[in-house]
């Protein structure tokens, strides 16, 4: 397609870990690459710290509960001024709007803009009383895109359930080689090994039902290792530990996007034990493309990325002892591992972003065929005059 210039929107906190700034931050790169201008307006929380070059900073994001999980987003007044300066400055060709249905930064430039609009839904939430109480505010801004795309099938789901609209689906992306070229870590790769990343405390990312399975699996794997990624307090999990299994599972913290990889590439088995409140499950593909063995829990959305249990071992969710009995079976079978290996890497390959960014750009071009460009919507035009 033509070199265009692109607006987008991320709802959540830049520097916070999370699969839709991952998603974001690798699109953006990707279609930079290609020869695209790309800006994008999102919340940061430490601004001390220097950002990508494409970053514009629109101010501090608080927490508020979203789904089961802590959302970092920006809004109110001055998110909102913020926003129309950006767009008003921008003269962008198209406005790419992330999760544009939560009270957010995306939400804000949705209702300010007008032209070619692209929303992409990442959330998949049940039908609830409070998103219908709000419906009425939410459906006209939603109708204003003149695209929609949903990560999966669940996304797209939630997407007809609360708006009675549809979308194209476009998993997520990643940078399938970065993965697959990693460099193995004698930290992460001594002995048998089973990896987990996320934001621990969080009791969805499961990694209770991990550390309840332990105990079983240390029984016939006598020298296994759980090896924890992500920020949280250890403390709190360490103290519930017999003292007999505490060395038998570490944690390493924050990990630097090039550590990621590494750690992925480094460990036997990658165990994604979410109980719940997930659409797609990014990290899932990231294992699968640095050919590590994936075990996750049933939950719909996992089930769907491993293709019920073709690419990756399912396990009962919020069931420890089943977990344990897949994991006991594959770290005692090599050859089990490095088929479901192999069948987990061929694919990831559909999640590349050379496969992904193809499908987005496709829906852009759909966007503007129109020949219109991004402007202000009338009850904000004074903005375009400051």
């Amino acid at each position: 397609m033509k070199k265009i210039r692109i607006g987008m929107v991320c709802p959540y906190g830049w520097d916070t870990p999370g699969g839709v700034q991952t998603h974001i931050r690798d699109l953006a790169t990707h279609l930079i690459e290609e020869g695209h201008y790309v800006s994008v307006l999102t919340p940061i929380t430490d601004d001390s710290i220097s950002h990508e070059d494409y970053v514009v900073n629109a101010g501090k994001p608080i927490s508020i509960p979203v789904n089961g999980s802590v959302a970092r987003v920006l809004f109110g007044p001055i998110a909102s001024s913020r926003a129309k300066q950006w767009i008003a400055s921008g003269d962008f060709d198209l406005l790419h709007l992330h999760e544009p249905a939560i009270p957010s930064l995306s939400l804000l430039a949705c209702s300010a803009a007008e032209g070619p609009l692209v929303g992409t839904f990442h959330v998949s939430t049940p039908k609830k009383k409070a998103i219908y109480a709000i419906g009425p505010i939410l459906e006209p801004i939603v109708e204003k895109l003149t695209a929609r795309i949903a990560v999966s099938e669940l996304a797209r789901s939630t997407l007809k359930d609360h708006f009675e609209t549809d979308a194209v689906i476009i998993p997520n992306g990643i940078d399938g080689q970065r993965f697959a070229n990693a460099k193995v870590s004698p930290a992460y790769s001594q002995g048998p090994t089973v990896g987990f990343i996320g934001r621990f405390e969080e009791p969805r990312k499961g990694l209770q039902v991990l550390i309840d399975s332990l105990a079983i699996v240390a029984r016939f794997v006598p020298d296994v290792q759980y090896i924890v990624a992500g920020p949280g307090d250890s403390q709190e999990f360490l103290k519930k530990l017999n003292s007999q299994l505490r060395n038998r599972i570490k944690f390493v913290g924050l990990l630097s996007n090039e550590e990621k990889e590494s750690f992925l590439k480094s460990i036997q088995i990658y165990v994604a034990p979410n109980t719940g409140g997930e659409s797609f499950g990014i990290i899932l593909t990231e294992a699968l493309s640095a050919g590590t063995a994936v075990v996750a829990s049933d939950i719909p959305a996992f089930r769907a990325v491993l293709e019920n249990g073709e690419a990756g071992e399912l396990f009962k969710n919020e069931d420890p002892s089943d977990l344990a009995k897949v994991l006991v079976s594959l770290l005692r079978d090599s050859d089990k591992r490095k088929r479901l290996s192999e069948n987990g890497r061929l694919s990831a390959q559909k999640y590349d972003w050379q496969v992904v960014a193809e499908q987005i750009e496709s829906v852009y071009e759909m966007a503007i065929a129109g020949g219109q460009r991004v402007t202000l919507s009338s009850e904000n035009k004074f903005w375009s005059r400051r």
